[in-house]
């Protein structure tokens, strides 16, 4: 066989369909790992493969789209992720036969990487350059990297497979059907980007049909001038007695298997849902075609389409009263509120009310409560608009996407929230399933790139939204952390990512929150301490023994043990809290006050000490 690209200058070549929903339909479990398969069904893999090119495929991809590090892990099988790349590779090259080139499949890792996770680019390219190694020792003639949503991860992705072969690589993206990867970003940007990064063959696969995919393609042809490929789903699954099942027709999409050969289109297969059959009948639209019409070429390079330029950020001063106060060097107190069971918050934009009158800064909301609860967005705007204090938003990236974050927080911003302290959230077991926990697309790091990105005016793609947002960025800092290392390195991350305030979580002693203060100190942003007082010994026991990450020392303990009544313990909770407050009044330019089962008149006696 010819050089897979010199074949490709000569002739369109015809990719095979879906792998996972082959195997699927063949009777494997969809929780199974379908890359293990290489090692404990090879023949039910093969067997997937010799439909194909039966079919007239002229690539098969090897069923390694999933065999990297971190999806292996998820199944235990991360010691075996040679063996499985090897064998499919392996596989595949017994089934071709000489009759078609065998494309190693890679897929994204599954995690977010920086600048969105906490992944750096160094360690993903890592993770791809094992499994591509071991492909490329498999014996595969080119590579295709596939449904990439994130262009840093496709660059980690293209870095690898470069720095262990010169074989050709196709980068696939996938997309929404408007044309934007799933992150938001236009093909205007995304395709001269994902030139840039140096693949010899650029197109879409997965997530859409071929009719959204075909103009994506007509709008991305102009802007490259490598081979474009297209690998479209058989449309969108419906659900059918409890199963997504595929119902595009072959005939279907090779009509349009045709429309993206004349516009330029050099690699043209399926996705999710595409069988053999679909295969077959593209197979013959190309042929037809090639016959009968000449092909466009890909369009010469042009500048890629950039965001246009943003307005101005608003300077932090500018932001809220709390950001001017912290430039001004003012010393700030806050009290925390929690969100209301139902839907009813005039009880607690009453006590707002209150902690006005009573000269409080700032109101903060904090997420995580159980129950059915306001939740702390709503909460805050109730506040703003009802009691005229502003408000400390504690907004968390637990069991939300990157993109439903970014609608959120735009409109906090349009009803008038401005302070925003920028949490991961805690992971929770449900129920009786130990290992079935809460969902983090990103983590604290990544939401805080999200939010400097608004106030320069861009969403996550890059693209304009318009005026930017005036975001007042805060991040916490947990003092009582195991390990405090750690804790600095995140830190100082979320710093590098564009906080500008930092509140620490309740600190009991003064030991606990000198030892991270003097490494706070170096980054100079505004320190605000975060305090609890006790309002029984009960509350003191759960707090040092039952909630993660808060260390209570035995001293404080041993105080709270030592009183006599409920009145007692509640008068010893507020005196330690305020001894807090005193002592580092000159030392941090801000106190939060937490008010326990909502009794924000401990939290007033502790503010009443300090003043």
């Amino acid at each position: 066989m010819k050089p897979f690209l010199e074949a490709l200058g000569e002739r369109v070549l015809v990719c095979d369909g879906a792998m996972g929903t082959m195997l699927y339909a063949k009777g494997v479990f969809i929780n199974r790992c379908f890359d293990a398969l290489n090692l404990t069904d090879p023949d039910r893999v093969a067997e997937v493969h010799q439909d194909y090119i039966r079919a007239g495929a002229d690539v098969i991809e090897t069923n390694t789209f999933g065999a990297n590090r971190v999806k292996l892990r998820g199944f235990g099988l991360a010691d075996k992720l040679r063996d499985i790349n090897l064998e499919g590779a392996r596989i595949a090259r017994n089934a071709a036969r000489g009759r078609a080139y065998v494309a190693g499949a890679i897929g994204p890792l599954g995690i977010r990487i920086e600048p969105w996770g906490k992944t750096g680019k160094d360690e993903a390219e890592s993770w791809f350059r094992e499994q591509a190694q071991a492909l490329v020792d498999g014996g595969v003639d080119l590579f295709i990297l596939e449904t990439f949503r994130d262009l840093n991860e496709m660059g980690a992705a293209i870095a690898a497979v470069r720095s262990v072969c010169d074989l050709p690589i196709v980068a696939q993206m996938t997309t929404e059907e408007d044309g934007n990867s799933l992150d938001g970003t236009a093909p205007e940007q995304f395709a001269p980007a994902l030139v840039r990064l140096g693949p010899d063959v650029i197109g879409l696969n997965c997530s859409i049909g071929p009719a959204p995919m075909l103009e994506t393609i007509e709008r991305i042809r102009s802007l490259a001038d490598v081979p474009l490929a297209a690998q479209p789903n058989a449309g969108r699954p419906r659900d059918i007695e409890g199963r997504n099942i595929y119902l595009t027709s072959p005939e279907y999409m090779a009509s349009y298997a045709r429309r993206f050969v004349a516009s330029g289109v050099r690699l043209v297969g399926g996705c999710c849902g595409t069988t053999p059959e679909h295969i077959r009948q593209i197979k013959l639209a190309v042929t037809k075609a090639a016959a009968t019409e000449k092909p466009r070429a890909a369009g010469t390079a042009v500048s890629p389409s950039v965001a246009e330029p943003a307005v101005p950020s608003v300077p932090v001063r500018e932001r809220s009263q709390l950001a001017r106060a912290f430039s001004e060097r003012r010393f700030t107190t806050s009290i925390g509120l929690l969100p209301p069971k139902g839907y009813r918050g005039d009880e607690v934009v009453e006590q707002a009310r209150m902690l006005k009158a009573h000269g409080v800064d700032a109101v903060h909301i904090s997420e995580g409560q159980r129950g059915a609860r306001m939740s702390a967005l709503s909460l805050a705007v109730l506040i703003e608009q009802r009691a005229s204090i502003e408000t400390v938003l504690h907004y968390s990236c637990r069991d939300r996407s990157l993109l439903g974050m970014e609608s959120d927080l735009l409109g906090a911003h349009a009803m008038g929230i401005r302070n925003l302290v920028l949490v991961t959230g805690d992971v929770r077991p449900v129920g009786d399933y130990p290992d079935a926990t809460a969902v983090f697309d990103v983590d604290s790091i990544g939401l805080t790139n999200v939010v400097r990105r608004l106030n320069q005016g861009l969403d996550i793609g890059g693209q304009g939204i318009g005026s930017p947002t005036a975001f007042h960025i805060g991040v916490q800092v947990n003092p009582g952390a195991d390990d405090l290392d750690n804790e600095i390195r995140r830190f100082e991350y979320k710093v590098e990512a564009g906080a500008e305030f930092v509140v620490t979580r309740p600190v009991f002693d003064l030991g606990t929150f000198e030892r991270i203060y003097r490494r706070l100190e170096g980054a100079g942003l505004p320190v605000v301490v975060g305090l609890w007082p006790f309002d029984s010994v009960l509350n003191a026991e759960f707090m040092a023994n039952e909630v993660p990450g808060i260390f209570v020392p035995d001293g404080v303990l041993d105080r709270m043990r030592s009183t006599r009544d409920a009145r007692g313990a509640a008068a010893e909770g507020v005196a330690i809290a305020k001894e807090l407050a005193v002592a580092l009044k000159w030392t941090v330019q801000g106190v939060h006050i937490a008010a326990p089962a909502g009794r924000i008149d401990a939290a007033l006696e502790v503010l009443a000490g300090v003043r």
